[in-house]
């Protein structure tokens, strides 16, 4: 029995050691530079109506035209490879905090895994020299998925349940941010008033901008859905440039590009003092 049990008890361990939690702290940094760099162009895109493409691959584009910009790819892939690692070991042996040995946490850990090992790979293709992660390919694979999506049979049916879902999950991390949920997950009781206040500004804007982006995605796959035109779905940088043509206009892309900002900057707090 005991040997039986000694190498799940090790790699409990492990998940719960400094290593992970190392890799978790970096993950949070990479994941707040790539949010970061994507808002400073969607302002950018806003204020002067560059062309820059406002998503994964035109944030990877910018590191890479920095000095040393190789390298900082590099490392970026590698922080955010950390980040699946750690939510990996949240899917297999719980979370910290209240709850995170339940059955929802640790699913929701699970599809955080893939969902940021996928990143990480593109992030590294990146540096490797593929750049079929690059700029506006976001509005590509959405435009590609929705396609596929639409040619199963009942693809329109099955389009609009998996952009409800999306539309879903963007209220949802928007809701949350607004009701300061992610409080649970820090250390709160230790920081000043000053690092609670960061935290404040930076968590219920920057998740209320991300979850406003998430959600027009999964509208936009609706629309796609009911009108049968995988050319209505639109991915990250078409989304955010749709947000311009509002009554409110440029104005309100603004809004949620200063949101990106924000969020990628609470990223960073998180960084700092969030429970791993």
């Amino acid at each position: 029995m005991t040997v039986a049990r000694t190498p799940t008890a090790a790699a409990r361990r492990a998940a719960r050691g400094d290593a992970v939690r190392v890799a978790a702290r970096a993950g949070f940094v990479g994941r707040g530079v790539l949010y970061l760099l994507i808002g400073v162009l969607a302002v950018r895109i806003g204020l002067t109506g560059a062309r820059d493409q406002a998503d994964r691959g035109g944030a990877l584009a910018e590191v890479a035209s920095a000095p040393l910009g190789a390298v900082l790819l590099w490392a970026l892939g590698a922080a955010l490879a950390g980040m699946s690692l750690w939510r990996l070991s949240e899917a297999l042996f719980g979370a910290a905090g209240p709850k995170g040995d339940s059955k929802g946490k640790r699913l929701m850990a699970g599809v955080r895994f893939a969902f940021y090992g996928i990143t990480s790979f593109l992030v590294l293709s990146f540096a490797a020299g593929y750049r079929g992660s690059g700029a506006g390919e976001t509005d590509r694979q959405s435009q590609d998925i929705t396609g596929r999506l639409l040619g199963l049979p009942g693809g329109p049916w099955w389009t609009g349940a998996v952009s409800v879902a999306v539309l879903g999950a963007g209220l949802w991390i928007g809701g949350r941010a607004a009701l300061r949920k992610y409080r649970e997950h820090l250390t709160w009781s230790r920081l000043s008033h000053r690092q609670r206040r960061f935290m404040d500004v930076t968590g219920v804007a920057g998740g209320v901008g991300r979850g406003l982006v998430i959600a027009a995605v999964g509208f936009f796959g609706v629309k796609a859905a009911l009108a049968f035109d995988p050319a209505e779905a639109k991915g990250m940088d078409d989304t955010i440039r749709s947000f311009a043509h509002t009554p409110a206009g440029p104005w309100l892309l603004i809004a949620v590009a200063a949101g990106l900002v924000l969020f990628g900057v609470f990223s960073f707090g998180q960084a700092a003092w969030r429970k791993v």
